[in-house]
Formats: structure tokens, sequence, C-alpha cells
């Protein structure tokens, strides 16, 4: 069933890209792995250019990061907790971001658009905890922005061998974990510096 969705947003062209990108960032299982390089794919073959291929893809991902967003900040930890169960998301998890926005918020958006598995639901605390929508918009253009990138140019890249980009996602994810280790230590630092016992 899965492979049949995407395949039928896929036929669409840049729009499918589109709408596939706001699925996925509105909790339907439609991976961007699969999105994103066949966008890149398009640009390949000269249904699109390269960028129009990777701006489809950013602007899928921006507003359906924002609908989550703006359901979650409208409805708030009411909504959620009823409702999110259906999205896999429970309690725990949701106090456990409420934690976690309370000291990182644009960090947590920023970090949480680079990984796979959180990338999609990171919008539902940023919105509970009532973040600016301003940075939040920020926030997950920048984080959402090598994403898109990164794998549309790989779909342009490999063409047709899409095989090659199975392991793409590991390294990517190896990388943000990398770099998300390091701020976090950097943030502990520099509260202990502002903070001496």
């Amino acid at each position: 069933m899965l492979s049949h969705l995407a395949n039928t947003i896929l036929s669409l062209g840049l729009f499918g890209v589109f709408m596939g990108m706001v699925l996925e960032s509105c909790y339907i299982p439609v991976p961007s792995e699969i999105i994103l390089p066949y966008a890149g794919y398009l640009a390949y073959i000269g249904r699109a250019s390269l960028m129009s291929a990777m701006v489809a893809g950013l602007l899928g991902g921006l507003a359906g990061a924002l609908l989550g967003y703006a359901l979650a900040r409208w409805g708030g930890r009411p909504l959620i907790e009823r409702y999110g169960r259906y999205v896999g998301v429970r309690r725990h998890e949701i106090e456990r971001a409420d934690a976690w926005f309370r000291r990182h918020g644009d960090g947590a958006v920023f970090f949480g658009r680079l990984l796979p598995g959180v990338r999609t639901y990171i919008s539902l605390p940023a919105g509970i905890a009532d973040m600016p929508a301003g940075r939040f918009i920020g926030f997950t253009f920048l984080g959402a922005l090598p994403w898109t990138v990164l794998f549309t140019y790989l779909g342009y890249r490999f063409g047709a061998s899409g095989k090659a980009l199975g392991g793409a996602s590991h390294y990517f994810l190896a990388a943000v974990l990398i770099i998300a280790v390091v701020w976090v230590v950097l943030m502990v630092q520099r509260a202990r510096a502002t903070n001496p016992k």
C-alpha cells in the first residue's frame, strides 16, 4: 500500500514531489528518502531543473511542517495527547519533548529536521511549546535545506542507478549525530560557565 501511494504521488512530477513532502511532514509514512531522489531523477531526465526539484521538495516539507506546528500550537497538549497515538506520539514522548524545548528550542528544531524518524514529528513539540512562528520557520528551513539538497542531488547524480543511494541516509545520519553531540557538549559547557556551583 505504501509503495502504491508513493508511486501514485511520484507520477505527478514536481507537484507529486511537493505533495509527497507535505505528507511526509504530516506524519503520513511516505519516506523523503524516496521522494527527494525521485525529484533529482526528474531533473536528470530533463523533466525539471535541478533547482526547481530542490525547491519543490523544500517547500513541500516546509508546508507540511507548518501544518503540524499549527495544529499542535492551536490544539496544544490536549489535542496531541488525544490523537497523537494515531501517528505514533505517546504521552511520555510529549513530556520529554516539552523538557527538551524548554532547554534547547531552536537547536531541537534544527537538528530534528536532520534526523530520520525525528524530522517527521519535530513540529509537534515546537507547536506545543509555543515556539514563535518566525523562529520555527527559520530553523525548519535551515534544518530541511541540507537534507533536501543532498537527497535531491543524489537522485540527479546517479540518475537511473538509484540503487547507489541505499547507504546515503546512514552516512548522513552519522554526520548529523556527531554534530548534534558536539553542539550539546558546547551547550552544557556554556551552561556550567554561566552558572558555576
